[in-house]
């Protein structure tokens, strides 16, 4: 009698622990499916968006390649664009960026005002939409296929950063502005690396300090006191107040500001 009772205690048991394994099987895939999902719309939707205002043609003349971006298009769809940022490798970073009343609008919000976990790019609301600040920082998601953010990663490796050094921000007055990575680091949320506003020229130079002392593996790039520079952040997805810094300075620029 004792040992019936025994065994049914075990199979009420074994059979709650295979209910609960059940959920939590079906809830893993129900989640799974989401973000798969979220990945699919937003893809979907950037790709869109880009055969919608992108132009990239060969000038037959120089043979070099020729990018350009329909802003008023871009307008129509979100007014608070701001900026294309284009990298030729990885080339999956090549996207609109926007900037919103906070840092906190465009987070899950795709560019086209959609909810997803991707988002949209975007500046600091504390920063100038025109480029104009000493240090821009773009924030993005570092999206686990490879997209927003997500090949930002890349350049962790000093490889990768020494071939790929360039990358380009492009405006709706009709400037380019081209970018050289001059530091890669893994920060925390809070560092002196979020620092947005220098004092004088002696404090900025202080901060460029900073940054190449706490970068992965140290770069051949040339900062003065009147540099400007853009920060693109990212999370590493391995600690939640880590983030992935990858930093540029601005060697030159075309257009009306020539």
């Amino acid at each position: 009698m004792v040992g019936r009772r025994r065994r049914n205690r075990r199979r009420i048991f074994s059979n709650i622990v295979l209910v609960l394994a059940s959920g939590m099987f079906v809830f893993s895939g129900v989640k799974l499916l989401g973000i798969f999902s979220d990945y699919h719309k937003s893809d979907k939707e950037y790709k869109k968006i880009q055969n919608k205002v992108v132009q990239e043609k060969t000038d037959p003349d120089t043979d070099k390649n020729i990018f350009s971006v329909d802003f008023k298009g871009l307008e129509k769809i979100n007014p608070d664009v701001v900026a294309w940022i284009r990298f030729p490798n990885p080339s999956k970073i090549s996207y609109p960026v926007v900037k919103g009343v906070d840092n906190n609008q465009y987070l899950h919000t795709t560019f086209e005002g959609q909810k997803n976990a991707a988002g949209t790019l975007f500046i600091d609301f504390e920063n100038a939409k025109d480029f104009s600040d000493r240090n821009v920082f773009l924030y993005g998601h570092n999206m686990k296929n490879g997209s927003m953010f997500g090949k930002l990663r890349e350049y962790k490796k000093q490889a990768f950063c020494a071939e790929n050094p360039y990358f380009y921000i492009y405006t709706p007055d009709g400037r380019e502005m081209t970018y050289r990575v001059f530091a890669v680091s893994i920060v925390k949320d809070t560092s002196k690396s979020y620092q947005k506003s220098y004092a004088n020229e002696e404090e900025f130079l202080s901060y460029i300090q900073h940054i190449r002392e706490g970068a992965l593996y140290p770069i051949e790039a040339e900062i003065g006191a009147d540099s400007q520079i853009i920060s693109l952040s990212t999370c590493t997805n391995v600690r939640e107040d880590e983030r992935l810094l990858v930093q540029g300075v601005r060697i030159s620029e075309k257009g009306i500001r020539e």
